[in-house]
């Protein structure tokens, strides 16, 4: 099975490569100088490596992996010219990267879930701070749901931040959704609730709930994700299927920053990178993939409501090394 579904659709892939011009530059362009003048990969070599990698945003505990397996690689071979250095590293990314990829997963399909031999919503429950892209990726991925054949229904849930459920309104309307919204100021957990019951009465395919993205403390954090998670099972039990964290690729080792604190708060089971595109810190997906072990299922990387594409990290890599 080609991963994610990706192979072969070559508008996606010219997209991918353009969103990761601006990281290849600088990344490409540091390597270069780590391995001028220089035969062998050496020591010296490795440690100059090691600084573009962590200068990258890839981070420190996933540069130093990606190094220690270089290291016994050059061992057991022996020998490893400079100008082998790029695939090497390419390849070592790739298989780092492909140990965290769910193998399961096609390309914007949801599974079908029963309850009580019933089908009911698949419910994605997405989460984030503000600023990094939440609601325009929930637009973006229900319109991707829906030219699949999918009928979905959106939940306004970020009921905090001035004008979000407008544009929540604005996205359903614009890819021809439905969408239940209480307002602003509305209790979150009560709007997730209608959200989930409302989906099970019009037989929605998939129910997809924005929710408020204020990074305060850690506590009330968890305490608000938590309300709503229990306001939603009282509508279904064993609900949401999916939490998908939303994280802005251009703001760097913060995105790993927000990642852990979400992932302490609530039990993230995917992700999705937004602003790829602008960006030299696309080297963040690496680290965030390798340091959370959860599958990075999701790339912004335009403006456009098709510019949200299924992660391939195989692709990813390939456009990363491409020159």
């Amino acid at each position: 099975m080609a991963f994610f579904g990706f192979f072969g659709n070559k508008e996606n892939k010219e997209k991918l490569d353009q969103g990761l011009e601006k990281t290849k530059k600088g990344f490409f362009s540091r390597i270069a100088n780590a391995v001028l003048g220089k035969t062998k990969v050496d020591e010296e070599v490795l440690d100059d490596l090691e600084d573009v990698l962590i200068a990258g945003d890839v981070g420190v505990t996933t540069t130093l992996k990606i190094i220690k397996n270089i290291e016994e690689r050059v061992a057991r071979d022996k020998y490893a010219t400079a100008s082998e250095l790029d695939t090497i590293l390419k390849e070592e990314v790739a298989s780092l990267m492909l140990r965290h990829t769910d193998k399961d997963e096609v390309d914007f399909e949801v599974p079908k879930m029963f309850h009580d031999g019933k089908k009911v919503p698949y419910i994605i429950m997405v989460v984030g701070v503000n600023g990094v892209g939440k609601t325009t990726t929930i637009g973006k991925l229900a319109h991707q749901l829906k030219n699949k054949g999918y009928s979905v229904l959106l939940g306004a849930g970020d009921t905090f931040r001035a004008a979000a459920v407008e544009q929540l309104k604005l996205w359903a309307a614009r890819v021809g959704v439905r969408i239940l919204e209480k307002g602003m100021n509305a209790d979150p957990a009560s709007v997730a609730y209608e959200t989930v019951a409302e989906g099970i009465r019009i037989g929605a395919d998939v129910v997809i709930l924005d929710t408020a993205g204020r990074l305060h403390t850690k506590i009330n954090l968890m305490n608000e994700l938590s309300k709503i998670k229990r306001s939603m099972t009282k509508a279904l039990p064993d609900c949401p299927h999916e939490v998908l964290l939303v994280l802005d690729a251009s703001t760097g080792q913060n995105a790993i920053i927000q990642a852990t604190e979400f992932t302490k708060a609530t039990e993230v089971s995917a992700l999705a990178l937004t602003k790829l595109d602008g960006t030299a810190k696309g080297g963040v997906v690496i680290g965030i993939s390798d340091m959370f072990q959860i599958p990075v299922k999701y790339l912004g990387v335009g403006e456009g409501v098709n510019d949200l594409q299924v992660f391939d990290p195989k692709e990813f890599v390939d456009s990363l090394f491409k020159k």
